[in-house]
């Protein structure tokens, strides 16, 4: 009879594969906890370390600047409608591309994941010139289009696993019982997909939210959140404002990260049983 029990790693290994968990942990989060603590610095100019005292008065400044309202509005707008594009879009790619044969299915495959897999920069720059090429003025929506390219990515990922696990069984046997087309999609398929369709939208609106680098290329004179904080940086004003910003944007792409996680992790735990 087989042995039940666990093969052991040895002291050695298991103290060195902690040791260099817990760097690689503190090497990613320090900054950001340098971020925290400069928030509440009372040193204005230069980044001191450790910070001469310790005050809130940059949170309540923050709070009541108006470029820093419309640069998050701005970005909350952006990110809600690239995320609602790329839901749709990424969901509609991953449904013909999940089960079905055809000619050129392994190239539109690559062509979908591609926009997510070069440099932000050279995507930007593709960007600039198709919109100069059809002479298409930059503007809000030219944002939008430009970070709807990369979100589109993270929602067919996420969709196209999912529809690879579901059994064909199941919208099958709805179909033999005299369900329809839509009955099928909306009692069957959509309850199996919709954890994965919430965590790549959760994904993509913290991608979304956060992008500099596409966004430089598609904005012209409008100003979302990252890229105000980078000309605050080049122009350094107040910096514990930029800091405090820094939190905040912390704070709002951490929460749909750790959503999506705990999502996408209980829909493999339920597809798995």
């Amino acid at each position: 009879m087989p042995s039940s029990r666990r093969p052991r790693s040895a002291p050695g290994a298991s103290w060195l594969l902690k040791t260099a968990t817990w760097g690689g942990v503190l090497f990613l989060h320090v900054p950001l906890a340098l971020i925290i603590l400069y928030a509440f610095s009372s040193e204005d100019k230069s980044y001191v370390f450790p910070p001469p005292g310790l005050t809130t008065q940059w949170f309540a400044v923050t709070l009541g600047r108006t470029d820093v309202w419309a640069a998050v509005t701005l970005s909350v707008q952006v990110a809600a409608l690239s995320t609602a594009i790329a839901i749709v879009l990424g969901t509609l790619a991953a449904g013909a591309l999940a089960r079905w044969q055809f000619f050129g299915r392994e190239t539109i495959s690559l062509l979908l994941i591609l926009p997510l897999a070069l440099p932000g920069v050279i995507t930007g720059i593709a960007l600039r010139s198709a919109y100069h090429t059809l002479e298409i003025p930059f503007s809000f929506w030219t944002i939008v289009v430009g970070h709807a390219t990369f979100c589109v990515v993270v929602v067919y990922n996420n969709a196209v696993a999912r529809l690879r696990r579901i059994s064909p069984s199941l919208l099958e046997a709805s179909m033999d019982l005299g369900a329809n087309a839509f009955q099928t999609f909306r009692y069957v398929l959509l309850p199996q997909l919709g954890s994965a369709l919430l965590a790549g939208g959760l994904l993509a609106f913290a991608l979304s939210f956060d992008e500099v680098i596409v966004t430089t290329f598609t904005a012209g004179q409008q100003t979302t959140l990252p890229i105000w904080m980078v000309q605050e940086l080049i122009r350094p004003r107040q910096r514990p404002v930029t800091n405090v910003v820094a939190v905040f944007i912390i704070a709002l792409t951490f929460i749909p990260i750790v959503a999506a996680y705990w999502l996408t992790r209980s829909g493999e735990d339920g597809s798995a049983r």
